[in-house]
């Protein structure tokens, strides 16, 4: 008998996670999701992971892209978490973004970011898992956005 998920998820939950937006760039579409499940995967070569809901708009998009872009997102820019966390098209409209090496959209006064070549997608369950080198990188002062308990968080001073 497979485990229960939503127990899963309250367990889980007890994992504070930092929160980041991942945007990807199509011709002159741009696609963006928010994400927790990501984590650094290596550092030689410099790898990241995150984990896309197979049901998710954003997985055809990094797919056919092969590249992304990952945000860290401040204790300010909850609103862009949410945003970007929401099913169906997104805005893009008054963001100020700004491009590294792949042309992936970049969140100028994000905490800090990753931009990513993908070079593998794995299968993980109902979600997958794509693997993204690092290509260039840069981070900033200030205080990150936290994810626990199903609920936004931030540090205390």
């Amino acid at each position: 008998m497979p485990f229960d998920s939503q127990a899963q998820r309250r367990i889980m939950g007890r994992f504070a996670t930092g929160v980041t937006v991942v945007m990807t760039r199509r011709g002159e579409e741009l696609a963006g999701m928010t994400a927790n499940a990501v984590a650094s995967l290596s550092l030689d070569p410099p790898l990241v992971l995150v984990a896309v809901d197979k049901r998710a708009q954003m997985l055809g998009h990094l797919k056919e892209c092969g590249a992304f872009a990952l945000s860290i997102l401040t204790e300010a820019q909850e609103h862009l978490s949410r945003r970007f966390a929401a099913r169906g098209p997104k805005e893009f409209g008054e963001l100020n973004l700004t491009t590294a090496v792949t042309g992936a959209p970049i969140l100028a006064d994000a905490l800090g970011f990753v931009d990513c070549r993908v070079v593998d997608v794995l299968p993980g369950g109902d979600h997958e898992i794509f693997i993204g080198e690092i290509v260039a990188g840069d981070c900033g002062d200030g205080r990150p956005l936290l994810f626990y308990g199903g609920q936004y968080c931030r540090l205390s001073p």
